[in-house]
């Protein structure tokens, strides 16, 4: 049933309770209780039953963009932050670092560095790179507002435009079931769209001009950078939104070294390149390589290793939450036929020079009010693909577009999954993140929409 502009109540309830509560679970409950209400309403049927119901939908979707997925990413994710973090290595790793790095923007290239490194797969990036730098930029009074927009704007957009990632994996096999690549050809019809994905190369490319002042800070970045300066307050607002990891270590007695941090970083990329970029596998390789190393070089005791393993899971709990109630959003958006809704409304006004613009704002809209890449990109391509065809416009330069609003929802949305899990790397609250980089993402989206403009009457 197609709800009409009803269906731009859930997400817009959601975004401003999230910028006056200051926080994203509530809001993300509230909305998408408003959401099954107006369903309710409409079908007569009780409401409380359809959320329950969403829910339970959502906590049993076994796919690769689903919330079983997720939740043992994140949570293996986070184990094996717990147990890097124990075993003294991160810290050792931040030391080296620090001997080597002089000054504060040589810290933020460093960031910027790194995140291109690790490049298979968004969570690892977000997670990893965090971790790793926060040390480092805290020792320069980089404020970790600063640190989450570097962090966050090298993850997602440099994932689409790696000729192999989770998310090029992902997006190809969508391109085959939407009769836009052969069967078995996905990834190499992506690697010809990776041209067109606009907003990933502008968001990546903008970073290193603010950090050498080719480009001014400005707006609460610039705030936060004062404020650090000034008093040494590195945060806005107290970080609160999980329970903390243990951060002691696991045998005092033994030194410390940089080994415990690069060797399970290692073994992490090299699982998950040999299972054909699978994030899960990869990490359940590395999280028991981890483990058993630990335990033959006597860093830890058994009890010690499992307390540290589930501790570390436990740490990604509330982000977890998060990320499981903005999947239900999704349920409830796309019971309401949002994205329909939104390109119906555009389309009748649509040329084929414009096409790909419409379609990049249109969906950025979208992917911003409810904090899906994946799912945007699953209900959106066999959506624009026959409409594309329709208008003699360029495909691929099309689903270019639709990638580059995904990854731009990533990096602007409060409650985003690509957010939750930067604050949770960097220690900053996750709204504080959102809102201060916000207007550095909307720099990347308007000069990606100029591109996406040029590219359509020049296609």
């Amino acid at each position: 049933m197609n709800y009409g502009i009803l269906a731009l109540i859930p997400p817009l309830v959601v975004i401003v309770l999230a910028i006056k509560m200051r926080t994203s679970f509530e809001p993300l409950l509230i909305g998408c209780l408003v959401g099954f209400v107006i369903i309710g309403v409409h079908e007569k049927t009780n409401f409380f039953t359809g959320f329950v119901n969403s829910i339970m939908k959502v906590i049993g979707d076994p796919s690769q963009s689903g919330s079983v997925w997720v939740i043992l990413v994140c949570g293996l994710y986070g184990s094996l932050i717990g147990l890097m973090i124990r075993s003294g290595g991160t810290f050792k790793f931040g030391d080296w670092a620090l001997t080597r790095i002089k000054t504060k923007k040589g810290a933020l290239m460093a960031t910027w560095v790194l995140g291109l490194l690790i490049f298979l797969d968004d969570y690892l990036s977000a997670l990893t790179v965090g971790l790793s730098m926060r040390k480092i930029t805290d020792a320069f009074k980089v404020p970790r507002e600063k640190l989450a927009y570097i962090v966050n704007t090298t993850a997602a957009p440099w994932c689409v435009i790696a000729p192999i990632s989770t998310w090029t994996i992902f997006i190809g096999s969508i391109l085959e079931t939407s009769h836009v690549a052969a069967p078995g050809k996905g990834l190499a019809t992506y690697w010809k769209m990776i041209p067109y994905v606009s907003y990933g190369y502008i968001s990546v490319l903008l970073i290193p001009l603010f950090i050498y002042g080719i480009l001014p800070w400005f707006g609460k970045l610039k705030k936060a950078k004062l404020r650090a300066e000034k008093t040494g307050q590195l945060t806005a607002t107290e970080f609160s939104m999980t329970s903390t990891i243990n951060v002691t270590p696991l045998n005092a007695k033994k030194p410390s070294k940089i080994i415990y941090f690069v060797l399970p970083i290692a073994v992490l990329l090299a699982a998950t390149i040999f299972f054909d970029i699978d994030a899960l596998k990869g990490v359940m390789v590395a999280v028991a390589f981890t483990f058993i190393y630990y335990l033959v070089i006597k860093l830890g005791t058994f009890q010690q290793l499992s307390e540290t393993m589930f501790g570390g899971f436990n740490s990604m709990i509330y982000a977890l939450a998060i990320l499981m109630m903005s999947y239900v959003l999704k349920d409830v958006n796309d019971k309401m036929g949002l994205t329909q809704y939104v390109l119906n409304a555009v389309s009748p006004y649509v040329s084929r020079q414009m096409l790909p613009v419409i379609v990049f704002a249109s969906l950025s809209v979208i992917a911003v009010t409810t904090g899906s890449s994946w799912g945007l990109y699953a209900v959106a391509i066999p959506l624009v693909v026959p409409l594309a065809i329709h208008l003699h416009s360029n495909v691929l330069l099309n689903c270019g577009a639709v990638i580059s609003a995904g990854v731009f929802g990533a990096n602007a949305c409060l409650y985003s999954d690509a957010t939750v899990l930067t604050a949770q790397s960097t220690e900053c609250n996750n709204v504080d993140h959102g809102l201060s980089q916000l207007p550095y993402a909307f720099i990347a989206f308007g000069l990606s929409a100029v591109a996406y403009v040029i590219l359509g009457y020049g296609g």
